[in-house]
């Protein structure tokens, strides 16, 4: 990290400064400088070998340094790939799912989404909409309450009971909460539907006039990491076809199969 353009903790006094130390620690780090002694981070840094000392000790017990007892040296550690992987990933589904929405889109001129948990919320990272102009409102950028959503369902479809328990324990039927179960009981009898189901359909549930069917987009390691869903206006229940739970989920395996999911 830059010391000169560090901002100053004298001066803001929100700023951490031991917080602040551990990431300039981590910076430090570079491709030609790859490994570094105690010493060397301190002389890096400009930090006496004690003020060094604590903020290394933490990271290393943390797992964003490793500790070479022998050559005593650190580099940098396993839990900054994991940082770095989030972020990544991140990125990687968007520009993965976006010609995979673009195409569902074209296939089925429904609005198409993709959506991530964020807590109790579900937030829309993209849309696609409908070129007739029957798509749902929602932007991206938009948070919706999970329970009430067809992607905030297949996400909390892959919870296990317990996490469900205490996410909504607080939250359940309160003020604000949105459309949605009304109580613990209900909740769970819906997430157990949805476990079963594999893809989710709302006719008018959440938002009047609207149909919405949603499956879920996978990671390596099998987990829901996001959802995509297709929504338009409807006239009847029979426009959810088959057919088109099937386009919605095969959009979802195509995306599930780009980010190493096997499918």
């Amino acid at each position: 990290m830059d010391k000169t353009c560090a901002p100053d903790p004298d001066s803001d006094r929100y700023l951490v400064p031991g917080l602040m130390r551990g990431l300039a620690i981590l910076d430090a780090f570079t491709p030609e400088r790859r490994e570094m002694s105690l010493s060397d981070i301190a002389r890096t840094l400009g930090l006496s070998r004690s003020a060094a000392f604590r903020a290394v000790y933490t990271l290393a017990q943390m797992g964003y340094l490793l500790h070479d007892e022998r050559a005593r040296t650190y580099a940098l550690g396993p839990a900054v790939m994991r940082l770095g992987y989030g972020y990544l990933a991140t990125r990687e589904l968007v520009e993965v799912a976006l010609p995979e929405l673009e195409a569902l889109r074209n296939d089925t001129d429904w609005s198409a989404h993709l959506g991530v948990r964020d807590g109790t919320r579900v937030l829309y990272m993209l849309r696609v909409p409908s070129r007739m102009g029957l798509g749902s409102i929602v932007h991206v950028g938009s948070r919706l309450p999970a329970a009430g959503t067809t992607m905030g369902r297949v996400l909390l479809a892959d919870l296990d009971e317990d996490t469900m328990r205490a996410l909504y324990r607080d939250e359940i039927g309160a003020p604000g909460a949105g459309r949605g179960p009304r109580d613990m009981a209900e909740l769970l009898r819906q997430w157990q539907r949805d476990r079963e189901a594999g893809t989710v359909v709302q006719i008018g549930s959440f938002e009047t006039g609207m149909a919405s069917v949603a499956a879920p987009v996978r990671d390596m390691s099998g987990g829901v990491i996001a959802a995509v869903s297709a929504t338009r206006a409807y006239t009847d229940a029979e426009e959810v076809t088959p057919d088109l739970r099937a386009r919605v989920r095969d959009c979802a395996s195509r995306i599930s199969g780009m980010l190493g999911a096997r499918t």
